[in-house]
């Protein structure tokens, strides 16, 4: 099936064939026909698959089509609500690109920055608002954003949405829309608490479920290192010793844990850099804008900030954290790989995290082609549960050691200060 298939007006179509859009990814084809029926739907794909056309191009003419009949001033119609700012930023440039021939506007906010350029997007009026939680509820309680008009409600990455403690802001957002509505519910995963909020936000939803999370693309090679976890590091090192691996996106458990293996390889003069909620807005895009013009060659990120991450053509990424959720596992493999192109994933696995990687082949379906290696090779076991308790407690009785000490520490240094 070919775009110009799917009954889209001329605007859109054009801008599609100068994007060279000429066959729809399945989740495209499934849903825009669902969309421009009016039907609310129920989305499950994983990364990579092209969601955010499917609600755009459909959104896009229907607020092309009503603007044609409706001369008054621009009201806020619709709504998206994604969980990262580079998300955020990324839907809003896919409205511009496909909408770039229609005349409807849109804006795109988000926390982490002032809000007077933002505020002033949307004095001057715009048809779609593309949002993180926090800052549209800020705004809407200064006065700024009003949802009585929204028609076409989108809520994406709804997942993460959860994992980042977003639940109370969704409710709140979802309590301002007018009950009349087309609303549209993406996940990546569909556990328990994600079908009970989308029965809350739906009206007899279609399903569109075109890639079950247990796959992953068969154009990505998978392989396995088993090692230690102080030989973590230097594995890494030696791996990213292969200077065909020029452009890599590291997923890192943890901001600090990104952080420290970002600065381990700066060490060791390989260009990389760390992208994580702690960093500033402009740090964060201008880092993107280095990683995709190969300034960086090693972007160390977690797994929510990596959500608004898309780079064409992405041959490589490594899983220095084994993720302990075995879906997780598959989007992240998810973001090279793509569109027919091949890709390398490539993970770092310590004995704490082998029952990780059971998880995970379990759920592909497969193994994972271990590399056989010598220089670090897995020697540790990984502790029991009493094993680890007691690790725990030694780790806080260190821990308050430390404070301890830094406390006796500067009261001497406060006493001798005023006793000369």
């Amino acid at each position: 099936m070919q775009f110009d298939k799917l009954n889209i007006i001329e605007p859109v179509l054009k801008a599609l064939k100068e994007e060279n859009y000429t066959e729809p990814t399945p989740i495209q084809s499934r849903a825009i026909p669902l969309i421009l029926n009016r039907k609310d739907i129920l989305g499950s794909a994983q990364t990579g698959t092209g969601k955010t056309a499917a609600f755009a191009v459909p959104i896009l003419q229907h607020l092309h089509v009503r603007n044609g009949h409706d001369r008054g001033a621009k009201k806020l119609r619709s709504l998206i609500i994604t969980p990262t700012r580079e998300l955020a930023i990324q839907i809003g440039e896919s409205f511009t690109t496909y909408g770039r021939y229609t005349g409807i506007k849109n804006t795109v906010i988000f926390g982490g920055v002032t809000q007077g350029s933002q505020v002033t997007a949307l004095r001057k009026g715009v048809d779609i608002l593309v949002a993180t939680p926090g800052r549209l509820l800020d705004l809407m309680d200064q006065g700024y954003v009003n949802l009585q008009d929204i028609e076409y409600f989108v809520l994406d990455e709804a997942d993460r949405m959860l994992d980042m403690g977003f639940i109370h802001d969704i409710r709140k957002i979802i309590a301002k829309l007018p009950a009349k509505r087309q609303s549209l519910f993406f996940s990546a995963t569909m556990p328990d608490n994600i079908v009970k909020l989308s029965a809350t936000i739906l009206n007899r939803p279609e399903k569109v479920d075109v890639s079950p999370v247990s796959s992953a693309a068969d154009t990505v090679r998978q392989y396995l290192y088993y090692t230690n976890k102080p030989d973590k590091k230097d594995l890494l090192v030696h791996i990213l010793g292969d200077r065909r691996i020029d452009q890599v996106l590291l997923f890192a458990r943890t901001k600090h844990g990104a952080d420290k293996i970002a600065r381990n390889l700066k060490k060791k003069k390989i260009k990389s850099a760390a992208i994580h909620g702690d960093k500033a807005q402009n740090n964060r895009q201008r880092t993107l804008r280095q990683f995709k013009d190969g300034e960086i060659r090693v972007l160390v990120a977690t797994d929510i900030a990596a959500r608004g991450i898309d780079i064409d053509n992405l041959k490589y990424v490594i899983n220095y954290d084994i993720p302990n959720v075995a879906e997780t596992y598959v989007h992240r493999i998810g973001r090279t790989g793509r569109a027919g192109e091949a890709g390398t994933a490539i993970s770092i696995c310590e004995p704490e995290e082998n029952a990780f990687i059971r998880d995970i082949e379990k759920l592909i379906n497969r193994k994972i082609e271990t590399v056989q290696h010598k220089l670090f090779p897995q020697t540790d076991k990984p502790m029991n549960e009493q094993e680890k308790k007691q690790f725990e407690k030694e780790k806080q009785q260190r821990k308050q050691e430390f404070f301890s000490s830094r406390k006796k520490t500067r009261g001497r240094n406060y006493s001798n200060r005023y006793s000369r």
